[in-house]
């Protein structure tokens, strides 16, 4: 459980960080991190961090799949490790 933990502080941060980098690249018209790769940090365990970074960076907020995907990949996220966290 300890390692588990480790690495979700890890992925969010990442995932944190990844909407930073993203949101400066876009204000300096540079290459940008594709839409699918924000969206599979935020699957494999980072969806606290990008939701957080997308609202605090405002950074694809006016996107419906982001405005609502990022959430709702959070709460299964939640769901998933609440029902096994309690299940053991």
């Amino acid at each position: 459980m300890k390692y588990f933990l480790i690495y979700l502080c890890l992925i969010n941060l990442i995932g944190f960080f990844a909407m930073f980098l993203d949101k400066q690249k876009a204000k300096r018209d540079k290459w940008r991190i594709p839409e699918k790769t924000l969206f599979l940090l935020a699957l494999i365990g980072g969806s606290l961090g990008t939701t957080l970074g997308m609202h605090v960076f405002h950074h694809k907020t006016k996107h419906w799949y982001f405005k609502f995907g990022m959430p709702l990949i959070l709460i299964a996220e939640l769901g998933l490790f609440l029902y096994f966290y309690f299940s053991v």
